[in-house]
């Protein structure tokens, strides 16, 4: 059997760099690393410093000209923009280059198209996919804007463009009735969530920061892990134990990027609140990548709007082994390498020592008679060390302010 392969497209990548614009270099390496998660083969980047981005075709004329010659010299495919076009932009470029002309929104909502595995995370990549794609579909070439013609279609008729439109638009009231009843679904199990007495820590971080591989070490659970930008689409809970039958709940959830489209942070706006409504947030940070502080200031920024600050956070340094020099800005921090055994362990304590410190110390006093009650008061709280060397011992440990008064059955 003869096995075909697939060729790869090869890209340009092309950006402007405004006065105004922040960390341009970053994310125009961001794009390159966007592209080959796409499968393309990245063969040249291409930009230009300007005042404004032209409003016909986002590069001035002499450039264009010069990026038409750089795609017939090389057998350029297809040409990536980093930032977002206009559909007149996108239609002009194409024109002009004679090939696939895609921006970074649409290089992203491909990628998310490719890793959604869940039927939600499909629906919503879909949904994101019919609201980008419908105010582009004017310029699209004479076919859709003409009137049918000929024996059977004489009356009012309707032009293909608007035959498009409207299914779109019935395409995308679909997809939302349906979301409406997932999230509906997916709200009911989040409320007995929150009203259950068990701890929740949600992974959140810069997308390829190491969440799922932290998830898989403290879970010993398989999940989906690869050195790929947006490997984790769908929010996966997990419960684990800590420390003897003391449970908490780990919620992986999908990574943030820089410039995060806002067609897609709507989309997955109710895999986001999976992180909404935790107890404690895990941001896990690429301490081996150069940008790891620019990196911190998206999440946090996307965390204030989602007025999630207010959470108590533990940042986690991740990949310690591929750096030698490490300036951590987020505090409090524990530096690890998830890829090490051992940080298994001591991510565990961490974790431990931390929830003490959210949790409020007690000290209660305990009848032999009630020592089977401690079984159940060891899922909610942290235990020291005891034993029943008589009728009544003391019993110390940390609880969440919120359950204290299950202590109370325990009282004379």
């Amino acid at each position: 059997m003869i096995e075909t392969k697939i060729a790869q497209e090869r890209v340009i990548l092309l950006g402007v760099e405004l006065q105004d614009t922040e960390n341009f270099d970053m994310s125009m390496e961001e794009l390159a690393s966007l592209a080959q998660t796409a499968g393309a083969e990245v063969v040249a980047t291409y930009s230009q410093k300007r005042d404004k981005y032209d409003s016909k075709s986002f590069i001035g004329s002499g450039k264009l000209a010069e990026l038409k010659a750089l795609v017939e010299a090389d057998e350029i495919d297809t040409v990536i923009v980093n930032n977002r076009l206009t559909p007149r932009q996108n239609s002009n470029l194409e024109a002009e280059l004679g090939v696939k002309v895609i921006d970074r929104m649409q290089l992203i909502l491909d990628i998310f198209a490719m890793r959604a595995r869940s039927h939600e995370g499909k629906l919503q990549v879909h949904l994101a996919q019919l609201k980008y794609m419908l105010p582009r579909l004017v310029g699209q070439g004479v076919m859709l804007s003409r009137q049918a013609g000929g024996i059977g279609s004489r009356g009012p008729g309707e032009s293909q463009l608007e035959l498009n439109r409207r299914s779109i638009r019935n395409q995308i009231a679909d997809i939302e009735r349906q979301l409406k009843i997932v999230e509906k679904n997916r709200q009911t199990i989040r409320e007995k969530r929150v009203d259950s007495d068990t701890f929740k820590i949600g992974l959140i971080g810069y997308t390829n920061a190491g969440k799922s591989t932290i998830m898989n070490i403290l879970t010993d659970n398989r999940q989906y892990e690869a050195n790929e930008l947006f490997a984790t689409l769908d929010a996966t809970t997990k419960q684990i134990y800590l420390q003897h039958q003391f449970q908490v709940t780990l919620t992986d959830t999908v990574g943030f990027i820089q410039d995060l489209p806002t067609e897609l942070v709507a989309a997955f706006k109710s895999t986001l609140e999976e992180s909404r409504h935790v107890d404690l947030l895990l941001h896990v940070i690429d301490a081996s990548d150069p940008n790891h502080t620019e990196h911190e200031k998206v999440v946090l920024d996307i965390l204030k709007d989602l007025n999630m600050l207010d959470i108590p956070r533990l940042a986690v340094y991740n990949k310690m082994d591929l750096t030698d020099n490490l300036t951590a800005t987020a505090f409090p921090n524990v530096r690890i390498s998830a890829k090490d055994r051992a940080s298994r362990n001591l991510l565990r304590q961490l974790l431990i020592d931390e929830i003490r410190d959210i949790f409020v110390p007690f000290s209660i006093k305990v009848n032999q008679n009630q020592a089977y009650k401690l079984y159940e008061l060891n899922k909610i709280a942290l235990l020291d060390n005891y034993t029943f060397d008589q009728e009544v011992e003391t019993i110390t440990g940390y609880i969440a302010d919120k359950n204290k008064w299950k202590l109370e059955e325990f009282y004379d």
